[in-house]
């Protein structure tokens, strides 16, 4: 084997390496998030504690738990957005993807009821839930796009 040959196949095996500990990386951050959601679902469901008395939180702390992205979204923007901000959020019908963040390259979907995609009415207000989003959510390197009714590109923005 000649000296470039030699290098080459560093290269590769480097390469492998490199895939096999990024994979496995990959998998444990699986399992514990499977992890987290089972320890949620205990302390939802059970309703006591360990020691037999009732669970005295709020039915509005209890709500916030089984809430979905989408409504936590829409109450963060309901108490903190501008009267703007809040009428566009108005129009979200789904988020995906805001609960699952490493600072790396996170990604977020916002669906909405608009329609007519890009040249349509959501143009503008896809903006202004970009805007509102960031607010909600902070990340090193994300970012939010927007939908319409029928999966169509409203917009993006970094959070």
């Amino acid at each position: 084997m000649g000296m470039k040959s030699k290098i080459a196949l560093g290269a590769v095996v480097g390469i492998a390496v490199i895939g096999a500990v990024s994979a496995n990386s990959g998998d444990s951050d699986g399992g514990s998030t499977g992890k987290g959601a089972s320890a949620s679902a205990q302390r939802q469901s059970g309703g006591t504690t360990s020691d037999g008395g009732s669970d005295t939180r709020s039915a509005e702390d209890k709500g916030v738990e089984k809430a979905s992205q989408a409504e936590q979204f829409k109450a963060f923007v309901k108490k903190n957005g501008t009267a703007q901000e809040k009428e566009a959020v108005s129009h979200v019908t789904k988020v995906q993807g805001a609960d699952e963040q490493n600072d790396i390259l996170d990604a977020a979907d916002v669906y909405t009821d608009f329609t007519g995609g890009i040249m349509g009415e959501g143009t503008g207000p896809a903006k202004l839930i970009a805007s509102a989003f960031a607010d909600w959510k902070q990340s090193d390197n994300g970012l939010v796009t927007v939908y319409d009714a029928d999966g169509e590109l409203l917009g993006n923005g970094s959070f």
